[in-house]
C-alpha cells in the first residue's frame, strides 16, 4: 500500500497515477476523507483516555460518563479503520517516473533486441505439432483427466525442463541466490498483502473457500510473506531468493487465446527469483534480474526482444515492469518467457517487513521479482532448434544435463 502521508501531500500525483493504471482515481478522495474521520475518532479517544486516567477515585459520576462515551467511539473507530484500510489497497502502486503512460499490451515500448532470426529453407512447424509428433507433449489425452488448457510433457520434455532448472540454479547460486522450495497455498490475506487478491486479479486464481487458502500463480507470492512482520539488518541486504515452485492459473481473461498446445495452462512449474533490497538499490536491482534473465536466455541461443510495460499494462503492485519475448518462428512473432518487475515499498508496507540502517531507523525495504525459467522456454526450443527432418537440437547448454543432443521420432 501507499503511505497515507504521501498520499495526503501528493493527492493529484497519486490521482493521475491511479488512472493512469486503469484504475478509478475517486478512491483517492474517498479514503482521504475516511482517513479524516479516522483521524479524528483517534483524537477523541485519546484525549477521553488521557481525561478519564487523570481523574480522581471521586469523579465516578464523570468517569462513568467518558467510559460511557468511549464504548460508543471504539466501534466507531474499529470500523472506520477497516473501510480505511479497504479503501487503501483498493490504491495501486504508483507507476514509476520512466514509465510511460499507456492503454494495454500495444502501448508497450520495445526497447532491445538480441540474436539473429534464423532462416530455415522448409516449412517451419509449430511447437505443438512438434511436441505431438515426437511424443513430448500431450494434451488429448490431458483434457481427458483434466480438461482444456492442461497437457501432459513426457519423454525427453520432462528431461530439458529439468535441464532448465537445474541450468538456471547453477548459475543463479553462484550470484548469491538462497534456493527455496515455497509453498504452492497461501493464505488469504498473504495473497491480499502482496497485491494479488482485488477485483481484477481474483478471476484468475483458485481460492479455496473452505481452507481460506489459495494457489499461488507465481513462487514470487509465497516468497514475499515468509518475512512478515520481521525487521531485516542492512548487512544482509540485498537477501535473494531462487524459488521453484508449481503455479496455478485460471487465465479467465484469454478466452479464445492459445487453445492449442500449453503455452498457455492452468498449471505450470516455473523458477522465479525475488529480491529484498535497500530503496536506493531499486533500480539498480531492477536492471540486475532483467540482466540475468538475458543472459539465461543468451545461453540458450535463442532470438529475444526486451519489452517495458506501460502504466495500464503494470499490473497493481508494480512500479515497473520488463517482458522478455522469446522469437517462435511458426507464428513469426516474439511471445513472452520472461518478466522482471519493481514492486518499491508497495508489498512492504502491507506486509510490514523493515530493515534496520546502521544509524538503527528502521525502514521498510523494496522487493523485486523476476521469471528464471518458466515451462515456455521448452516450447522456443522446439521451433527455434527444429530440423527438416523433423527431429530438434538440444541447446547446447543444456546438453550436459540431458545426456543427448537431438530429440528425434520415437520408433
Amino acid at each position: 500500500m501507499l503511505d497515507i502521508n504521501f498520499i495526503i501531500q501528493n493527492k493529484e500525483k497519486v490521482k493521475k497515477g491511479t488512472k493512469d493504471k486503469g484504475y478509478n482515481p475517486e478512491v483517492v478522495d474517498r479514503l482521504l476523507k475516511v482517513d479524516e474521520t479516522r483521524r479524528q475518532l483517534i483524537a477523541d479517544i485519546e484525549k477521553l483516555r488521557a481525561g478519564k486516567n487523570k481523574l480522581s477515585k471521586k469523579d465516578i459520576k464523570k468517569g462513568k460518563k467518558i467510559k460511557e462515551t468511549l464504548r460508543r467511539l471504539e466501534p466507531d473507530l474499529k470500523a472506520v479503520e477497516e473501510e480505511f484500510k479497504k479503501l487503501s489497497y483498493q490504491i495501486p502502486n504508483l507507476p514509476a517516473a520512466d514509465v510511460l503512460v499507456g492503454k494495454d499490451e500495444r502501448d508497450n515500448k520495445e526497447i532491445k533486441k538480441w540474436g539473429k532470426i534464423s532462416k530455415f529453407s522448409f516449412k517451419v512447424k509449430p511447437y505443438s505439432e512438434l511436441g505431438e509428433n515426437l511424443d513430448l507433449i500431450d494434451t488429448k489425452r490431458a483434457g481427458k483427466v483434466s480438461g482444456t488448457r492442461f497437457g501432459y510433457l513426457k519423454n525427453e520434455a520432462v528431461l530439458l525442463e529439468l535441464a532448465l532448472i537445474n541450468y538456471a540454479f547453477e548459475i543463479l547460486l553462484k550470484e548469491g541466490f538462497l534456493p527455496l522450495l515455497p509453498p504452492a497455498m497461501i493464505s488469504l490475506d498473504s495473497m491480499r498483502d502482496m497485491g494479488y487478491l482485488g477485483d481484477e486479479n481474483i478471476g484468475e486464481m483458485y481460492v479455496l473457500d473452505k481452507d481460506k487458502l489459495v494457489l499461488i500463480g507465481t513462487a514470487e507470492q509465497s516468497i514475499g510473506p515468509m518475512h512478515k512482520d520481521e525487521v531485516l539488518d542492512e548487512k544482509d541486504l540485498p537477501k535473494r531468493y531462487l524459488g521453484f515452485s508449481v503455479c496455478f492459473r485460471r487465465e479467465a481473461g484469454s478466452y479464445g487465446k492459445d487453445t492449442k498446445g500449453i503455452f498457455r495452462v492452468h498449471q505450470f512449474n516455473k523458477a522465479e527469483m525475488f529480491s529484498f533490497i535497500k530503496p536506493e538499490d531499486d533500480d539498480k536491482e531492477h536492471e540486475y534480474l532483467l540482466s540475468l534473465e538475458e543472459k539465461l536466455m543468451q545461453k540458450l541461443e535463442i532470438p529475444y526482444r526486451v519489452v517495458k510495460m506501460c502504466t495500464g499494462d503494470l499490473g497493481n503492485p508494480a512500479a515497473r515492469k520488463y517482458d522478455i519475448e522469446a522469437w517462435f518462428p511458426a507464428e513469426k512473432r516474439y511471445r513472452e518467457t520472461h518478466s522482471t518487475s519493481t514492486c518499491t515499498d508497495f508489498q512492504s508496507r502491507r506486509l510490514n517487513i523493515k530493515y534496520r540502517k546502521k544509524d538503527g531507523e528502521l525502514a521498510f525495504v523494496h522487493t523485486l521479482n523476476g521469471t528464471a525459467f518458466s515451462e515456455r522456454p521448452i516450447l522456443a526450443i522446439l521451433e527455434n532448434y527444429q530440423q527438416k527432418d523433423g527431429s530438434v537440437l538440444v541447446p547446447k547448454v543444456l546438453q550436459k544435463y540431458v545426456n543427448f543432443k537431438k530429440i528425434g521420432p520415437k520408433k
